[in-house]
């Protein structure tokens, strides 16, 4: 409790520090520009409309008796949550819907929150991605890398009929074009994958069944790339194809941050990335009766944070989602264009 005391207040005191300067320069948010001088309140509403997924304490202990809380421990969980949330914002609602404060909102809106509450029944909770995490080396309560958090994400999807998302991982710096295609045109194989698999996952699968599971048509594609762009610190001859990753229409930003201290980077201001911070501990919510979820505290309603680029630990996650397979081709002629 001292722990998560003493972030809050960091945070806090941070809020003080990041007002935006005034500058011509283009901002750029997850493939879309704004300009601080005449679009500075659509920059913050789009900013908001993120699912931000922070440390929560007073959930349902983990596997029954582990941790309650995942302050310390789940900042790159959350921050893998806060990816694959907009990737299923793209899907569902489209990159142009904004969230309000007390709005009503869709029903897919509620849906997708519901997957990421902290309880032990929902396909991306905590709980979920943590036990997951044991099949890929770690411990509940141990640190996860940006590769990690994809791998795990990238089991968790197999479950989830609802979203019927392709979760593609890079191996080795590499994105085999074939193997996507044939994954994300090959018929769903969620159902025989998760009647065989164990009972942790056949509750969270319950809550999202759906026949969208079987269709034979082009599957979502949810990228994600884990890459090392440098040794002990960033290469800066890696930084203008980084930056350039934020401009495309398919970015769904990247996993990343300090050791031990994962942020969601969703765009950048010159050479200053801009991100999301899980590390606040708020209190666990769960859905009211009617399935609604009181989400205020979901959304972060203050000036981002940012951060020097040349400060960003080298192990980093670059996430990109393609709905429809033209979005994919554009995505590989975009890399050829502008990265490679």
């Amino acid at each position: 409790s001292v722990l998560s005391r003493y972030e809050n207040q960091i945070t806090v005191l941070s809020d003080y520090l990041e007002e935006f300067p005034e500058t011509d320069e283009p901002v750029w948010i997850l493939g879309k520009q704004h300009h601080l001088n005449t679009g500075k309140s659509k920059l913050l509403l789009d900013i908001s409309a993120r699912l931000w997924f922070t440390y929560r304490r007073k959930f349902s202990p983990i596997g029954g008796t582990g941790p309650s809380s995942d302050a310390g421990w789940g900042c790159m969980l959350r921050c893998g949550q806060m990816m694959l949330a907009q990737a299923l914002i793209c899907r569902h609602l489209g990159r142009d819907w904004q969230w309000e404060k007390h709005k009503k909102q869709p029903e897919e809106y509620h849906r997708i929150l519901r997957c990421f509450l902290d309880r032990k029944d929902c396909c991306y909770s905590i709980h979920q991605m943590a036990q997951m995490g044991v099949g890929e080396g770690k411990s509940i309560g141990e640190w996860f890398g940006p590769n990690t958090v994809a791998q795990v994400l990238k089991k968790l999807a197999l479950f989830d009929e609802w979203n019927s998302l392709a979760v593609y991982v890079s191996m080795d710096n590499t994105v085999v074009i074939e193997d996507i295609k044939k994954m994300c045109w090959s018929p769903s194989q969620s159902s025989s994958m998760a009647h065989s698999s164990a009972h942790l996952h056949r509750s969270a699968l319950g809550r999202n069944k759906s026949t969208a599971g079987f269709c034979t048509g082009w599957k979502p594609l949810l990228l994600i790339i884990p890459l090392r762009l440098g040794i002990n610190h960033i290469n800066p001859v890696y930084i203008d194809a980084f930056k350039e990753c934020f401009k495309m229409p398919q970015s769904l930003g990247a996993l990343g941050g300090k050791p031990n201290n994962a942020y969601y980077f969703i765009g950048f201001l010159g050479n200053e990335l801009i991100y999301l911070d899980p590390h606040t501990t708020q209190s666990f919510v769960d859905s009211e009766e009617n399935g609604m979820v009181d989400d205020d505290s979901f959304h972060c309603q203050q000036a981002p944070h940012r951060m020097k680029i040349m400060n960003l630990d080298p192990s980093v996650a670059l996430g990109f989602f393609c709905k429809e397979e033209c979005d994919f081709d554009n995505w590989c002629s975009l890399v050829q264009k502008v990265i490679i």
